[in-house]
Order: structure tokens, then C-alpha cells, then sequence
């Protein structure tokens, strides 16, 4: 979002835009959480509710605009050394924290301090960086051991500006209780599970963004039918994480603006090729190709999610940076399938397992029902297992599911390399069960590509990489849809992750 990251949060742009001259902030705006919140800092959220309902209390160093572009926030400038391992950041003069607490370099140096420690849920947004030095009250450096070309995305997604004095007067609870920050809002009141209250922030520094609404109110309401009953009552103003179903009940209603928009999701089946796939027909390139050829992925939107999704071109997903934009997706080609088949050897097709996860996803099970089916249209019959989600990710996380698996993964900074690295990073990334010299080299040429335009060059070869010699069989980039009360106006989503 504006405030932050722009690909994977509700977001709240409504809330600080251009004011008109003079005017100050009117009206209550009220929107409805899914979970209530854990806790109101970022490096301590533990879900996208937290991370939403903590965004507006605070800023970073920088944000990430709607072009997926790293922007000036707290600093207004920075440098990178010759070697990408050091920035040199210069920030505003004038800020102030919530508590009167001015912002200077103590800040950023105390932040990574007290973020860095173990306990602390999103640590390693912290750990990677080797040393932050106060250069002078409005300089300061942050280091890597290597280069690292994703820092400024972690520290708009994370770093969330604190206040040394309050935060080590207060101790982590007591600032966990009324937390302060330098955001557009500032924290009012925290009625545990009932509403969370905010008001706008006169000495907010950013007049460009100026909050227009007087009042936030986060209410959660965890029930799907409660929130939505709450938004056709007028009781709230935004309820979002509808599914296609409920959106199309309030599609049409005169006192409701629906929208829809991407979600910061892509998903896929997986092929293994390092444990249980290892020696599979699936080791063959063409057959890969063959049985993304095979899957119908635009029928499966069309009958399962109301045709709201788009096909996925790959694990680079459109809007992020780097997105090939002459990927195209495979298609349907059930001839072209049976063909690659037969050239690579398999004319008869071939026995294969598959697992996916229960109760995750919207109507996924069914999906990976469906692709069972058009997979045995060629030939190939797949012995499917169905099984809860906690189970299945701990298989998936111990490289112990079968050959093909079904899941989805989303990001938090507007760009892909963690993504890939933890699904084609082989036996030493997180849920990777593939590995491909040629993606581990294009990877790590990524992960040490400080300048933009060359790293932007190298995810396009990969993707181009990636249609040649598919690791996955690509399904889709799923739809977000939000209920809006017409007469909250300027309010602009992004794509959002569930």
C-alpha cells in the first residue's frame, strides 16, 4: 500500500490523500477485521489483520508506491556503497513521534535494536542486516554482509519507526498497550475483541497525505455472515475477505459499491524432483509443459471462483517487479499435450501421485479434483490425496509429499525472489521439493543485483526460463473482493493477500 508495501494488505489509501487546502479531518470511518489484532506493532504481527490495523500508526524510511516503486517516507534520500552492502540513509528534519518524541537517527539505531531479538515474531527482517551506525542525528547507515537488493522492501514492509524513550519507559507491553509511532493515526483505545480506535494525527509530517478521516475504527468480526450482514446494516463501511459467493450476493445492492481487485497469491502445483519425484516421468521438461497444456485453468476460474482470476504466467506474478509483461499463460491444448507425451516417451500416459491441502483455500480442493480429471483426459492417472492443512505442510516442510502437491504462496514487498527461493531453492528452502542448476544460478544472480534495471532483466530470462522447463504447473492469480459503502469516496485498493 501507499503507506508501505502496495501488494498485499486491505488497504486503507482513503485515509491519507490529498487534503483540500485548509480542510480538516471529518467523519468516522469504520472497517471490519477478520481476526482480531495480536498486537498493534508490525515486527510483532502475526497475520495480515495486525499488519493492516498497525499500519497506520507508523511509517519506515520508506514506502513502496502503486508502481511497485521504493519512495522517500522518513528518509528523504539515501545512498548505496559501490559493493550494494551499505546504505546511507539522510532523514527528515521535524518528525515527531505521537508522544512529542522527536525522530532522529536514535530511532533507527533503537528499532533495529529491539527488533533483532528472538522473541520477536518477524526477527529475521531484522537479523539479515549486520549493523545500522548513527552517522549523525539525521544520517545513519544500514549494513548486509552481502548485498542485499530486497532491504528497502523489507524496511517499508517492517521497520516501523519507534520511540527510544517511550518504548524503554513504557517496557514492550506497556507500549504494546497505547502504542506510539509517527503514522497519519494515532492510538485511542484498544477494547479487546470489541473495536480498535484510532484518531487522525495533527503533527502528522506527510500534508500531502494528510488523513481526511477524523475517527478509524477497526471492529474484528471473525464470522464471514456477521461481516457481511454488518456492512448491509451500514454498521461498518469496508468488510473485506469475501468470498466470490458472498460478492455476488451483494452485487447490484444500492447501499454496497463492490470491488475487486488481484490478491497477492498465485497458485500452483508443485513437482518434485529431489524425494518422492526423483526418477518420475516428471523429470522430463515436455511432459511438464504436456500437463500445464492439459489443465483447462480458465474453465476452472470461470466454474469455481465466477470467473474472477486470471491465469498465472508463471511464479512472477503481474504488478510485481520484474513481471514479464509478454508472459502468456500456457492455455488449453489437450492435443498439444498428448503430443509432448508421446514425443518425450509416454504415449500411454503414466501413474502418478498427488496431495493437496483441506480447509486453506477457497474451493481448492475442488480445483485440484478438476485438474485430476483433465490430467487423466491425456493419459495420465493421478491417485489424488486429500488432507488437512496442518498435516500436508508439515510433510510439505519435511520434503515428504508425493510427486505432485498442490498449494499457493503470496509476498509481502512487491517483488518475487523470496517466493521463488522458498519454492525452487531445493532441500535447503523452506517448502522446496525442485531444483534446477540454471533457476539456483539465475537466483542468485538476483539476490546480489543491487541495480534495479539488470535485476528486472534477469527475473524476465528466469520466467522466460520457466515456461521452457516449468516447475510447477501454473494455475491462477486469484480475485480479492471488498464491500464499500458508497459513501466513503477515494478509496483506491490494492491487491491483497487472505
Amino acid at each position: 500500500m501507499k503507506r508501505s508495501t502496495i501488494f498485499f494488505f486491505l488497504l486503507l489509501v482513503p485515509l491519507v490523500f490529498t487534503p483540500i487546502a485548509g480542510a480538516q479531518p471529518q467523519g468516522t470511518l469504520r472497517v471490519a477485521l477478520s481476526v482480531s489484532p495480536n498486537a498493534l506493532c508490525l515486527p510483532l504481527s502475526d497475520e495480515r489483520n495486525a499488519h493492516n490495523a498497525s499500519e497506520q500508526l507508523y511509517d519506515s524510511l520508506v514506502w513502496v508506491n502503486d508502481n511497485a516503486e521504493v519512495v522517500p517516507a522518513l528518509a528523504k534520500s539515501w545512498k548505496v556503497s559501490d559493493d550494494g552492502c551499505t546504505y546511507t540513509f539522510k532523514l527528515r528534519k521535524g518528525v515527531v513521534f505521537h508522544n512529542g518524541e522527536p525522530f532522529t537517527a536514535d530511532s533507527v539505531v533503537f528499532t533495529w535494536e529491539q527488533m533483532k531479538q528472538d522473541k520477536i515474531k518477524w526477527s529475521e527482517k531484522f537479523t539479515f542486516v549486520s549493523k545500522v551506525k548513527k552517522i549523525d542525528d539525521y544520517t545513519v547507515t544500514i549494513s548486509t554482509e552481502k548485498p542485499s537488493p530486497l532491504l528497502l522492501r523489507v524496511l517499508a514492509s517492517f521497520w516501523a519507526m519507534l520511540p527510544p524513550k517511550y518504548y524503554t519507559e513504557k517496557g514492550e507491553q506497556g507500549f504494546l498497550n497505547h502504542p506510539v509511532g509517527t503514522g497519519p493515526f494515532r492510538f485511542v483505545e484498544w477494547k479487546k475483541g470489541d473495536r480498535i480506535v484510532y484518531e487522525a494525527n495533527p503533527t502528522y509530517w506527510d500534508k500531502e497525505n494528510y488523513p481526511k478521516v477524523k475517527t478509524l475504527i477497526f471492529r474484528p468480526i471473525p464470522e464471514s455472515a456477521t461481516r457481511v450482514a454488518a456492512i448491509k446494516a451500514g454498521e461498518v463501511d469496508i468488510v473485506g475477505r469475501l468470498s466470490s459467493e458472498e460478492a455476488a450476493q451483494l452485487k447490484g445492492l444500492s447501499n454496497i459499491r463492490l470491488l475487486t481487485y488481484p490478491k497477492d497469491r498465485i497458485f500452483y502445483i508443485a513437482f518434485n524432483n529431489l524425494t518422492s519425484g526423483k526418477g518420475k516421468p516428471t523429470m522430463d521438461p515436455r511432459v511438464r509443459q504436456a500437463m500445464n497444456y492439459a489443465v483447462d485453468v480458465d474453465a476452472i476460474i470461470d466454474a469455481l471462483f465466477n470467473g474472477q482470476g486470471r491465469p498465472a504466467t508463471g511464479l512472477v506474478m503481474s504488478g510485481e517487479f520484474g513481471y514479464d509483461k509478454e508472459a502468456k499463460p500456457f492455455g488449453y491444448d489437450p492435443a498439444k499435450a498428448k503430443a509432448l507425451l508421446k514425443e518425450a516417451g509416454y504415449p500411454n500416459g503414466f501413474k502418478i501421485q498427488m496431495a493437496g491441502p483441506t480447509g486453506a483455500y477457497s474451493n481448492f480442493e475442488q480445483v485440484l479434483e478438476a485438474i485430476q480429471g483433465y490430467l487423466t483426459d491425456v493419459g495420465i492417472e493421478t491417485d489424488l490425496t486429500l488432507m488437512e492443512s496442518c498435516k500436508y505442510w508439515e510433510l510439505e516442510s519435511k520434503k515428504q509429499l508425493p510427486p505432485l502437491f498442490g498449494d499457493s504462496w503470496s509476498e509481502t514487498n512487491g517483488e518475487s525472489l523470496e517466493r521463488l527461493k522458498g519454492a525452487l531453492g531445493g532441500m535447503d528452502a523452506s517448502y522446496s521439493s525442485w531444483e534446477d542448476p540454471k533457476i539456483k544460478k539465475y537466483l542468485a544472480d538476483i539476490g546480489s543485483t543491487v541495480d534495479d534495471a539488470k535485476r528486472a532483466q534477469l527475473y524476465i530470462k528466469l520466467q522466460r526460463y520457466m515456461i521452457q522447463n516449468p516447475p510447477f504447473i501454473y494455475l491462477y492469480e486469484p480475485m480479492a473482493f471488498e464491500a464499500v459503502n458508497p459513501k466513503v469516496k477515494g478509496y483506491l485498493p490494492r491487491s491483497a493477500e487472505d
